[in-house]
C-alpha cells in the first residue's frame, strides 16, 4: 500500500506523438506528480520535440523508464499502488471514481489507445464522457482533466508547493 504522502503518478504507455508525451510531462512537473514512461517510444526519447514541448520542466519531474509492460508490472507491484487506465471503452467516468493518493493513471498511445493486457491489469478503466459522434479527446487534455479532478478530490492542490 502506497503512503498518504505518495503522489499521483501519470504513466505514459509507449507514447507515440513526441508533443503529447513533453506536454504530459509537463503537466507532471507542473504539479508535483510522477511520470512514468512504458518503451518503446514511437520516438526518441532525447528527440528535439519531446524536449521542446516539455521545455526546461522536464528537470522537474521524477520519471520512471520502463523498458516493457512487463517491467512496468513488476515495478508497480512493489509498489502496491492501483492503476488507473483511461480509455474511451471505459465504463465508469472519471467523475464517478474516487481517486487515492498514489494512485497511477495511465493513457494509452495515441494512434492505438491501451492493448487488452493493460485493460485487464487494470484496476478501474475511465473514460471522459464526450459527444457520442465523436471518438476521442487529445491523449493530454485528457490526462489534464482526469488527474486535475483526482488531485481536487484529494485535496492534493491544496499543499503548499501549489501556488
Amino acid at each position: 500500500m502506497p503512503s498518504a504522502a505518495a503522489p499521483f503518478c501519470l504513466a505514459l504507455f509507449q507514447p507515440d506523438i513526441p508533443q503529447n508525451a513533453g506536454t504530459m510531462l509537463r503537466l507532471c512537473a507542473c504539479l508535483g506528480l510522477d511520470a512514468a514512461l512504458i518503451e518503446p517510444a514511437g520516438f526518441p526519447i532525447s528527440d528535439k520535440h519531446f524536449r521542446r514541448a516539455g521545455l526546461d520542466y522536464l528537470d522537474h519531474v521524477d520519471i520512471a523508464r520502463h523498458a516493457s509492460w512487463r517491467a512496468f508490472e513488476d515495478w508497480r507491484a512493489t509498489t502496491g499502488r492501483r492503476l488507473v487506465l483511461l480509455s474511451t471503452s471505459g465504463t465508469t467516468p472519471y467523475v464517478d471514481f474516487a481517486f487515492r493518493p498514489g494512485d497511477i493513471v495511465m493513457v494509452g498511445r495515441e494512434s492505438a489507445g491501451a492493448p487488452p493486457e493493460t485493460h485487464e491489469a487494470a484496476d478501474a478503466v475511465l473514460r471522459v464522457p464526450i459527444r457520442a459522434d465523436l471518438r476521442s479527446l487529445n491523449v493530454a487534455v485528457a490526462a489534464a482533466m482526469v488527474l486535475g479532478e483526482a488531485l481536487r478530490q484529494t485535496d492534493g492542490f491544496a499543499k503548499g508547493e501549489l501556488s
